[in-house]
């Protein structure tokens, strides 16, 4: 039996992996629904399990889907490929406190800390040496070697790709060590990962120039998603139930991404159905894709409006609109008024109601 094999058998394995990633993991390999049990095989989930938002993976599970998925695509840099695939909107609220540091460094420092609530089998550490910060990745159980090149393939492009979202341009200045020797495909790392890329190292490393992370992220305004985030884990929180219509699975799934930015062609394939097929099951349930964004939508722009002090513009940036024009006529269809009457009225009512009964 090998190392591996082991892992898989171990008794009481805890399961604490979002399925998201797994589900990311089949769009990927463009599987269609029937053929996600090949997916599966050796992990003793259903396809039912793979498709429920609720569900966790242990990281047995997780590991043989990405060994089956190795198998399936026929292509050895397809941990470089799933990298590019995980945007930092896939990794819930770990991914919208990073987004959001200061600075790299505060991001980095935000996966280190956080991690452990997406993939605990995975570790994060950072330490100065002189001039530079470098990120240690670990693998916290016993991996093949495809698999570990693979993951760690995966790994080096989402922390790249959150410090390009937060310094606004590729790392040039990067290096990364890699463990595995340099794979037949060595050749394309330069296409998914910029800065100087070392194989046959004694650790997983990416090395950051420390000047590189501590410039502001001047991409985002921190406190708006501060908010922005509060109001999105409580309104996943109030979504926690067992078993899940399609509305309330929409929901989850727009409220794990920045506002208004899941279209309903990502949603169907997240779901592993046709447009066609998603919008029947919501006709269903007396609901539609842009019913049900627009109440996610209605619910956070009064909430920003009512609750705090951001402008009319910052409220629209916040919801993703690409101009305040566009969220003003939203916002009138909605409520029948413009946002700076709402605003109004709402603090009028506020007023009256805390003030002294006649």
């Amino acid at each position: 039996m090998t190392t591996t094999q082991q892992a898989e058998g171990s008794q009481n394995p805890k399961a604490d992996i979002p399925s998201n990633y797994s589900r990311l993991i089949a769009r990927e390999l463009g599987l269609a629904a029937r053929q996600l049990p090949r997916l599966l095989r050796g992990t003793g989930l259903d396809v039912a399990q793979l498709l429920g938002e609720e569900s966790l993976l242990t990281a047995a599970q997780q590991i043989r889907i990405l060994r089956n998925a190795l198998e399936l695509s026929g292509k050895p840099e397809f941990g470089l490929r799933l990298g590019t695939r995980l945007t930092p909107a896939t990794h819930g609220a770990m991914g919208f406190v990073a987004n959001s540091s200061p600075d790299l460094f505060a991001a980095l420092q935000a996966i280190h800390t956080f991690l452990p609530t997406r993939a605990s089998f995975i570790q994060v550490h950072l330490r100065q040496v002189e001039d530079s910060l470098e990120c240690l990745v670990n693998f916290q159980v016993p991996l093949d070697e495809d698999v570990e090149r693979c993951l760690a393939d995966t790994m080096v492009k989402v922390l790249f790709d959150f410090g390009e979202f937060i310094v606004g341009r590729p790392l040039y200045e990067s290096e990364v060590c890699f463990a595995h020797p340099a794979p037949a495909y060595h050749a394309i790392y330069p296409d998914y990962l910029p800065g100087r890329i070392r194989f046959g190292c004694n650790q997983l490393v990416c090395k950051l120039p420390m000047a590189l992370c501590r410039k502001p992220n001047a991409s985002a305004n921190h406190e708006n998603y501060r908010l922005a985030l509060q109001q999105c884990e409580s309104m996943l929180a109030r979504l926690q139930t067992r078993d899940l219509d399609f509305p309330t699975r929409l929901k989850k799934m727009m409220l794990s991404r920045p506002p208004g930015t899941l279209t309903e062609d990502e949603a169907a394939a997240s779901l592993f159905m046709s447009k066609r097929t998603l919008a029947r099951k919501l006709k269903q349930e007396n609901s539609g894709f842009r019913q049900i964004r627009d109440e996610i939508l209605s619910r956070q722009a009064v909430s920003y409006l009512c609750d705090s002090h951001l402008s009319i513009e910052a409220t629209a940036s916040l919801l993703n609109y690409h101009d305040t024009a566009s969220f003003r006529r939203a916002f009138k269809r909605w409520f029948g008024q413009p946002p700076d009457q709402y605003r109004q009225s709402a603090s009028l009512r506020a007023m009256h109601r805390s003030g002294p009964s006649s």
